[in-house]
């Protein structure tokens, strides 16, 4: 969960999650695409985007996959499907991402009104919409929000190296308590996700990106194909 809440008498952050997903590291093999066609999880803007009001955040390889990598860390993978942006806290789905539901929810000990793919809390995601003006809750704002998120954190230098290093991993540990500290604890004393599964998750998820980016580059550089056939039929072709 994105930042802590305090909830009765129990201190919770957005990032605990009740029934986590189950690995997937667990069915597919280390080389295997952790990415499902037509997701946001393996979207990216090409390289002539230049941020904006509208695009504060240019998503690389490197950000999708720590965007990605959190999403594993929060149980809101869901195998990569944009369903998980429609995740509250306990394993509901929002009816709408027209908004954040600002509902709390109660499951075993814990209580949360965290939702989202990055488990925001409300008055987390209120302050993300009043610093980067994202409207809706839509899969594109809440990529938007975790970035900013990650750079509030002084993280975001760290996450474009391409390398989730223990200390970019505790350097957000306090936004996400799913993450581990230094001393592989939650920030929060909540559940936590080791670092060597979430380097694991991460460094698979990176290099299909960079693989797919990669082709994308070689189609739009390759000499466009030539038309031997009549004239009419290459002029359908166009």
């Amino acid at each position: 969960m994105a930042i802590s809440a305090f909830i009765g008498r129990q201190t919770l952050s957005a990032a605990v999650i009740v029934g986590v997903l189950p690995s997937v590291f667990s069915s597919l093999p280390a080389q295997a695409s952790l990415l499902p066609p037509e997701s946001r999880a393996q979207l990216t803007h090409a390289a002539d985007v230049q941020p904006s009001l509208v695009i504060p955040y240019v998503i690389t390889p490197e950000r999708r996959a720590m965007l990605n990598t959190i999403r594993f860390a929060e149980g809101t993978w869901k195998g990569g499907l944009d369903v998980g942006y429609r995740v509250m806290f306990g394993g509901g789905l929002m009816a709408s991402l027209d908004r954040h539901p600002n509902r709390v929810i109660y499951s075993s000990r814990y209580a949360s009104a965290a939702a989202g793919a990055y488990q925001f809390m409300p008055f987390t995601w209120n302050f993300v919409q009043r610093s980067i003006g994202v409207r809706g809750f839509g899969p594109e704002a809440q990529d938007q929000g975790a970035l900013f998120l990650i750079q509030r954190r002084k993280a975001l230098a760290l996450t474009d190296t391409g390398v989730l290093s223990p200390l970019l991993a505790a350097k957000l540990s306090p936004e996400w308590a799913s993450f581990p500290t230094l001393a592989g604890r939650s920030y929060y004393g909540q559940p936590v996700k080791k670092y060597s599964r979430l380097r694991s998750f991460y460094d698979v998820n990176l290099a299909e990106l960079r693989r797919l980016r990669d082709l994308k580059r070689q189609a739009l550089a390759a000499p466009p194909e030539l038309c031997t056939g009549s004239r009419i039929d290459c002029a359908t072709r166009l």
